[in-house]
C-alpha cells in the first residue's frame, strides 16, 4: 500500500483479515464435477483426478483445462484421455518432471497417516508408527532407484535388512488385507500422478 494517502490505509486495515489456502485435492474434485455438469461435460474419473493432481492452484486453470480438452475432443472425434489432458495441462501450467524422491514419499504417506515424515525416523514402536514406516519403505522401493541400503539410512538410520522385512511384511497385508491393498494403490498412484 505505499504511495497511497495514509486516510486510505487505516480504512483498509478495518478490514477482515483472511489467510487464504490453495483449495483441496477434494474440494477441486468437486469445483471440477460443478463445472462438467454445468458444461454438459464428462470426463472419466482417471481424468478427472489427473487434472486436480496438476492444477493446484488457479481454478480459473481448472475451467480453462476442463474447456481446452473438451473442444480438442470434440475437434479431432475422440473421447478424452489422459495424454490428450497432458498436453492440454502443458500448455496451461510450466511444469518440470520430477524425479520420486524418499522424502517426497515420507511426507506423503506419513501426512496420509496424520503422522509427521520425521516421526517414521524416530524409534517409536508404536505399531500405527511402524505400519506407516513400513509402508513408506515400501513404496520407496516401488517408487525410487535408490538401494535398500539408502532407503534405511533415510528411515533413522535403519539397516538393509529392515527394509526387506518391511517389504514382505507390507507384501503380506495385501495378500490377506482388501482394503489395506487399496490404500497402498491409492497412496502410489497419488505419488506418481504428484511428480508426472
Amino acid at each position: 500500500l505505499e504511495g497511497m494517502e495514509q486516510r486510505l490505509v487505516s480504512r483498509f486495515k478495518w478490514g477482515l483479515s483472511a489467510d487464504l489456502q490453495s483449495p483441496e485435492f477434494e474440494t477441486r474434485m468437486a469445483i471440477l464435477a460443478s463445472k462438467m455438469e454445468k458444461e454438459g461435460i464428462s470426463l472419466p474419473e482417471d481424468v478427472q483426478e489427473y487434472i486436480c493432481y496438476h492444477i493446484k492452484d488457479n481454478i480459473r486453470e481448472l475451467e480453462g483445462v476442463l474447456i481446452s480438452v473438451a473442444a480438442q475432443a470434440s475437434l479431432i472425434g475422440k473421447s478424452i484421455n489422459i495424454s490428450m489432458v497432458r498436453a492440454v495441462i502443458q500448455q496451461f501450467v510450466e511444469k518440470n518432471e520430477k524425479e520420486i524422491t524418499i522424502l517426497m514419499i515420507k511426507d506423503h504417506v506419513a501426512s496420509y497417516y496424520g503422522l509427521t515424515a520425521n516421526k517414521l525416523d524416530s524409534k517409536s514402536r508404536k505399531r500405527e508408527v511402524v505400519l506407516v514406516r513400513q509402508l513408506a519403505m515400501y513404496l520407496c522401493k516401488q517408487l525410487t532407484r535408490q538401494s535398500l541400503k539408502n532407503i534405511g539410512q533415510s528411515f533413522g538410520g535403519r539397516d538393509h535388512t529392515t527394509v526387506i522385512y518391511s517389504c514382505r511384511s507390507i507384501e503380506n497385508m495385501m495378500d490377506t488385507d482388501k482394503e489395506f491393498r487399496n490404500t497402498v494403490f491409492k497412496l502410489k498412484k497419488e505419488i506418481e500422478m504428484s511428480a508426472a
